[in-house]
């Protein structure tokens, strides 16, 4: 029960959803997953387990590439889950890598380490037994995966590189104090995975709820001018403001978020509203009031209109921000000045203020494999077997390898140029592109995308060469369905699976990811995006005006009208 008093005015009318059953109903998420564990019927859990799961950063998934001849066989499908560990700010030591490398290999079914826009890792394709194990493994290298997934909190994101300078490493500090005082406090995770005792008290989640949040929730401290976690995808973000080179305080921005679901015009992408400038001592009131807000007038009716952007458009910007000052103690400053010029990773070596370096690697839709010619797991694992700093991983589905001495940098160069880490031949656009998971493993996959990121690059590589754009890039994104993970709401050139081998193709975002694509084409095919692209290319070419980026060209071209409020005009 909420300490503070709802207004019913402000809560959605009607019968809740059946996921606030499942929540109210599960022992503060435990389930049944423990007997579940024991059932060697199935590979896949069973009843609200399907959904508990996902609270301790798992989902279950099957191979839909070999589901239909399962079926035949009269087979169930191949049930395992996907783990998403809890990596505030992405940093992890050589020895948590080599560990985590052991494991992909030893124990799933594809050996990926598979490196997500949630700036963390995942593991894909572990069955049942192994899942335990994992756990108990993760916990022994300092690894949880608690609230990774499911209506609460998640992995806290933070401007890749903190010790590039003082205010990075206090932003990421500010990472993780953010993301532990958010965390579920139940002890279900330890019980059920880490065979911890039961203890007879009865669990509070004073900041969570009971039922915890009506949706989930994402939080990120970025520092600008680098907007490398896109604060307009997320429901809560902290922009850095420094003077004289010390962090002074956070610009807040509440609720963004770009998951939509076809057909349904209530629901749609949303940048996130500026709230105000704070000190840095309000930062942990102001996190715990926004998400507090969000508890207690989030929509627990309708799933698909329960996150945060939608309570701000049912209730107002204006009486959330009242709120949240009311429960924080604070009344926000007016915003200070910052700007975003990209948001892209700095590939290659950069200085830090101690004098040692940080090698940001391109990873190819973030999928750490070895392939012929790119050993690319072999490679990070000699990488980490001599590195004597750490891994930092970005949103942005790269590597930094963080930390390194002067008289180290040789040694990791020849690593990674040896095993393909680093490729003279990588194109501008194939740094800009990004793609979500999607086929065989996502359950809610309507189109490709990983595995289609690659070739659609090649053919947009041709493009770019055919009109003397070659050196340059636009912001290209592939998402498998409209859920938004491969965030391709804040592209200049978007794409959202609608069908097998069919898109909605948008356009008009810009390259600081401030501005909302709108769709151009609805259901259309790979040829005909590209004789799209291969058009409006062309006319970016010949008509632009100095440093204009292709969103703008089209925007101010007339191609496509601009996004100005999506939940206004985004379908018109």
């Amino acid at each position: 029960m909420s300490q503070y008093p709802i207004n019913p005015d402000l809560v959605a009318p009607g019968a809740l959803s059946d996921n606030e059953r499942l929540k109210a109903e599960s022992d503060h998420l435990r389930g049944t997953i423990a007997n579940d564990l024991k059932d060697e019927i199935t590979g896949g859990f069973n009843g609200d387990n399907f959904m508990l799961i996902r609270f301790h950063g798992m989902y279950q998934q099957d191979d839909r590439d070999i589901r239909a001849e399962r079926t035949a066989q009269k087979l169930e499908p191949l049930h395992n889950v996907m783990l998403r560990a809890r990596m505030p700010g992405g940093i992890i030591t050589p020895q948590q890598w080599l560990a985590i490398d052991k494991f992909a290999a030893d124990s799933t079914l594809y050996g990926s380490i598979r490196l997500t826009t949630r700036q963390t890792f995942q593991f894909h394709g572990v069955l049942k037994p192994n899942i335990k194990p994992m756990h108990q493994f993760l916990n022994q290298i300092g690894i949880d995966s608690i609230a990774t997934a499911g209506d609460v909190n998640r992995n806290v994101l933070c401007t890749s590189n903190p010790v590039e300078s003082e205010v990075h490493q206090q932003a990421y500090d500010w990472a993780t104090k953010i993301s532990e005082h958010l965390l579920p406090k139940t002890r279900a995770y330890a019980e059920i995975w880490l065979n911890g005792e039961k203890v007879e008290t009865t669990d509070q989640e004073p900041i969570l709820g009971d039922t915890y949040l009506p949706r989930k929730f994402k939080t990120t401290v970025v520092i600008p001018p680098q907007n490398d976690v896109d604060v307009h995808a997320n429901d809560l973000n902290f922009v850095a403001i420094a003077e004289n080179g010390k962090l002074v305080g956070f610009n807040v921005l509440v609720g963004g978020g770009l998951a939509m679901t076809h057909g349904d015009k209530t629901t749609f992408p949303r940048k996130a509203d500026d709230f105000g400038f704070i000190p840095l001592e309000h930062t942990l009131a102001v996190a715990e009031a926004v998400v507090t807000t969000q508890r207690d007038w989030g929509n627990r009716v309708n799933r698909k209109n329960a996150k945060t952007k939608y309570t701000l458009e049912r209730v107002g910007v204006d009486n959330f921000r009242a709120e949240v000052e009311m429960r924080a103690g604070v009344t926000f400053a007016e915003s200070k000045p910052y700007e975003f010029t990209s948001r892209g990773d700095r590939i290659g070596w950069v200085e830090g203020i101690d004098g040692k370096f940080h090698l940001t690697l391109f990873i190819e839709n973030g999928r750490i494999l070895d392939y012929p010619g790119k050993t690319l797991k072999t490679g990070c694992r000699e990488i980490a077997k001599i590195h004597k700093g750490d891994f930092r991983m970005t949103a942005n589905q790269n590597l930094i390898v963080a930390g390194v001495p002067a008289d180290q940098k040789e040694a990791i160069e020849a690593l990674a140029r040896e095993h393909g880490l680093i490729q003279p031949d990588v194109s501008a656009q194939r740094l800009d592109s990004m793609a979500c998971v999607a086929l065989p493993t996502c359950p809610l996959a309507m189109a490709e995308a990983e595995r289609f990121l690659p070739g659609a690059v090649d053919q947009l590589d041709e493009l770019m060469a055919k009109h003397g754009l070659s050196d340059e890039s636009v912001i290209f994104r592939v998402t498998g369905c409209p859920n938004g993970c491969g965030r391709a709401m804040l592209a200049e050139v978007g794409l959202v699976g609608k069908g097998p081998g069919r898109y909605n193709l948008h356009l008009g975002g810009n390259r600081e990811g401030t501005r909302i694509p709108r769709m151009f084409k609805e259901n259309i095919t790979e040829q005909e995006i590209m004789t799209i692209l291969d058009e409006l290319l062309g006319q970016w070419a010949g008509s632009r005006e100095a440093n204009e980026s292709f969103g703008d060209f089209v925007v101010r071209t007339g191609v496509i009208a601009p996004v100005i409020n999506s939940a206004q005009d985004f379908y018109d």
